[in-house]
């Protein structure tokens, strides 16, 4: 069986996946094969340049005549357009990956999801961190009870790349078109890592208190002597419980100085607890009953979660790697005919989170999910 991939977007993500694309038959031969059919965009020069570079065979300017057409359907663009072009595929027949968050707004996630529901292919939703061996590995240690009774979750996603105030607005500091800013960008990584993790050891997250901030009003606009206004937030924090009555923290920020892409989650129970750093991603910190303090695991080892598919032990693998085994566990499940995690279910879960951290903010009160 060969897929034939229909792709919308072409920057960060496009790039991302269309990598991973390629990585696949040769790290991952049982996956499922794959051609890269048309890419969507609508610069028609752009658009040309992307997919030479990408080795797409087609290009397209408008998503509607090829989502039926496609076998599967990737939806990379911003925000404010996975709704309609999403639910078109599922409404067609054809299984469809969406990038996270979900949608800008909780009532776009809902109907998306209700789409996916209706339909009978799989709808995949794009959180590529828990394709992290290091993660994986983590979440076998809670599941086995190795933690003990599960006490703090703690999630913080910072980054540094809208600190300085001449920084040009781009669709990212627009809520009409991404909905929220660190919250949904960031956040939405971490609400979704929190409900992996812990799904089963401690819940659903069940009450959150949050708080939103943005440091900069507006933003130049690049190419021009305008400005535009910021309408997202710049940073957000939050409390969280869990059904269990666990509790946790939850932060992100786009403005915080000398962070790049630090995303690190912390767990204690009753017995050990872990640390992980995105940044460090080969590696956990593991803390288990008995020991005096954290030992760096080096999780590279053939056993390890995906290991077994790339280099000898020791032998590190990156960020993008994680994008190889997201696609992997998604296309299989497509030529499988089978449902797979994280689902756009999902990316719902994880909105209901973010929304009512945006509504405790706006109430000035904990919000009860």
């Amino acid at each position: 069986m060969t897929l034939d991939i229909g792709m919308l977007g072409y920057r960060f993500m496009g790039e991302a996946h269309a990598n991973a694309l390629d990585r696949l038959p040769m790290f991952f031969p049982e996956a499922p094969a794959v051609n890269k059919d048309v890419l969507v965009g609508r610069d028609e020069d752009a658009l040309a340049d992307a997919a030479d570079q990408f080795g797409f065979d087609r290009t397209a300017t408008d998503w509607r005549d090829i989502v039926d057409e496609v076998d599967v359907f990737y939806n990379l663009g911003p925000n404010h357009v996975h709704a309609e072009p999403s639910i078109a595929a599922l409404e067609a027949g054809t299984p469809t990956f969406c990038e996270k968050p979900l949608a800008p707004t909780l009532d776009t996630a809902e109907e998306m999801a209700e789409a996916a529901a209706d339909a009978d292919v799989l709808a995949g939703a794009a959180f590529n961190y828990r394709f992290v061996p290091a993660i994986q590995y983590a979440k076998g240690l809670i599941d086995d009870g190795v933690l003990g009774e599960i006490h703090h979750f703690r999630g913080q996603y910072l980054q540094d790349w809208l600190v300085d105030p001449e920084a040009p607005w781009s669709w990212r500091n627009d809520e009409e078109m991404a909905g929220s800013g660190a919250l949904g960008d960031l956040g939405s990584h971490t609400v979704d890592l929190a409900r992996f993790l812990l799904g089963d050891a401690a819940g659903e997250i069940t009450d959150v208190s949050g708080h939103l901030r943005t440091f900069t009003e507006e933003r130049p606009v690049e190419g021009s002597d305008e400005t535009r206004p910021v309408t997202v937030d710049d940073a957000y924090s939050a409390q969280i419980a869990f059904d269990s009555g666990a509790m946790g923290t939850l932060e992100a920020s786009r403005v915080a100085n000398g962070h790049k892409n630090a995303h690190t989650i912390e767990i204690e129970g009753s017995k050990g607890a872990i640390k992980f750093d995105l940044e460090r991603l080969n590696e956990l910190q593991v803390l288990t009953e008995g020991d005096r303090g954290f030992q760096q695991v080096l999780i590279t080892d053939e056993d390890d979660p995906y290991v077994d598919h790339w280099w000898p032990p020791g032998h590190v693998i990156g960020w993008e790697h994680t994008f190889v085994h997201e696609n992997y566990e998604f296309l299989s499940a497509v030529a499988d005919g089978r449902q797979q995690e994280p689902s756009f279910a999902d990316g719902l879960a994880a909105q209901r989170v973010l929304d009512a951290i945006e509504q405790s903010d706006d109430r000035g009160e904990w919000v009860s999910l």
